[in-house]
């Protein structure tokens, strides 16, 4: 990594001082936050003004896959803005079509048309946009325990707190149960019986909605802040079976857990299962530059081969987006980055946060794959009772902010979701970041620990 910039302290308040002026933070109480004035970043970590170096075990958002300041990405925009900085979606452009082609030899089946977006959000938008032309009907199951995205459609398909202040309830949206063994909603003591059970509470949400009705069923294949829960074996390919004899549309939103997030291309890799619809964005480009996108199977795709799609974006498969998106994609390939990840959750981080858990009695859970996983903070390891309160906020979520604060004093970034940590750094950690990570967590939830029974 390059060196460090010498601490700054005057531009770093200069920094905060127009950040607390003029910009408007999502998902925040504006007079309560108190943003980080950010530097630099290079590869695993990044650094503030005050000469405070961070392992970034969050990916900012799950989506610097490839690490910060990749060179290879850097230059390929670079060079792409001296070419062509941007041309309107209609126009065929060399960028955007190979992008297309890198993404659609990655992707499951025949899902072989891509749409671009500017994101998750749309990305989700478009996609279910796409189901109900192509079916002619209205609902749309997701799942509780579930985040697609903050606008409109996208929103109401969430199944955490971020759907309460905007969801209408008339957008056409059923919540269901998906498989989570550790909190299991349907009492089983096996992941083979969570699996059965929760296929047939599926059945049942269809058989009582009409089936006739439902337009279709979105998953996040694994999902991803709502706790990294990897379905059980069968899961995915139930749900593709009850999909298909009902004639609904199977869409996986793999926004953050596609393109190597858990030691594949896609985690429906690890299932054997193609969807109708893939949503992808995030670590497409590791969020370089704005880009998302839909990838459509065959049948959906020749739904619309005479009759327009009524959907669009100013800049849908911006040159700019797509330039990144190719060198990240080439890059992943030519490094084996895919493979890093992998291995470092195989022979490292798996191992090592079990090791963790054994040590810490806040520790109830550690589950994931790749460079995808979540450590279930509790209470008490027996009653299973979560460190702090559902959508805890205020004094009622001290002992997870306590455990937060531990981590940034010793030098990581985590990403911290209600009752759990998760621990996603990039792509291409190094095993010897990666335990400098492990070993900071360890440390840190000593802060949680003071709050267990």
């Amino acid at each position: 990594m390059s060196v460090q910039p010498s601490p700054d302290l005057a531009a770093g308040a200069a920094v905060k001082a127009a950040d607390r002026a003029h910009v408007f933070h999502s998902w925040s109480a504006q007079g309560l936050i108190d943003p980080l004035a950010v530097a630099g970043a290079e590869g695993s970590y990044f650094w503030d003004y005050d000469g405070n170096r961070y392992l970034d075990f969050s990916c900012q958002l799950v989506n610097t896959n490839i690490g910060h300041q990749h060179p290879k990405v850097v230059a390929a925009i670079q060079e792409q803005a001296a070419k062509l900085c941007t041309i309107a979606p209609g126009f065929a452009v060399d960028v955007r079509s190979e992008a297309a082609r890198l993404v659609a030899e990655r992707t499951p089946g025949d899902l072989d048309k891509i749409f671009f977006t500017n994101g998750g959000a749309e990305a989700v938008e478009n996609a279910v946009r796409m189901a109900r032309l192509h079916t002619g009907r209205p609902k749309l199951l997701s799942a509780y325990r579930s985040y697609h995205g903050a606008t409109a459609t996208a929103i109401n398909l969430t199944g955490d707190p971020r759907r309460w202040a905007s969801d209408s309830a008339s957008a056409g949206v059923v919540h269901f149960w998906a498989p989570f063994l550790y909190r299991s909603p349907f009492h089983s003591d096996s992941e083979a019986q969570e699996c059965e059970r929760a296929l047939r509470h599926l059945e049942d949400t269809i058989a009582f909605e009409g089936p006739q009705t439902i337009a279709a069923i979105v998953l996040e294949t694994i999902p991803g802040t709502a706790g990294i829960m990897v379905p059980p074996p069968g899961y995915l390919a139930g749900v593709r079976e009850i999909c298909d004899r009902y004639g609904i549309v199977f869409i996986l939103d793999e926004v953050m857990a596609g393109f190597g997030r858990t030691g594949h291309w896609f985690a429906a890799d690890h299932f054997g299962v193609t969807p109708d619809l893939l949503t992808f964005a995030k670590g497409v480009n590791s969020g370089y530059v704005p880009l998302g996108g839909v990838a459509i199977s065959a049948e959906i795709a020749a739904t619309f081969d005479q009759r327009p799609y009524p959907g669009g974006l100013t800049y849908s498969g911006h040159p700019l987006a797509c330039a990144s998106a190719v060198a990240t994609i080439n890059a992943m390939a030519e490094e084996g980055i895919v493979e890093n990840a992998a291995a470092i959750g195989e022979n490292v981080i798996g191992p090592g946060l079990r090791e963790i858990a054994d040590r810490h009695p806040s520790v109830g859970e550690v589950r994931g794959l790749g460079v995808f996983w979540a450590l279930d903070l509790v209470k008490d390891k027996e009653t299973r009772e979560p460190l702090v309160p559902y959508n805890a906020s205020g004094p009622a979520n001290q002992p997870m902010a306590d455990f937060a604060a531990a981590c940034k004093r010793g030098g990581l970034w985590p990403f911290v979701n209600m009752n759990r940590t998760h621990v996603v750094p990039p792509c291409t950690v190094t095993e010897a970041e990666a335990k400098e990570g492990l070993a900071i967590l360890d440390e840190a939830l000593g802060a949680a620990d003071a709050h267990t029974a």
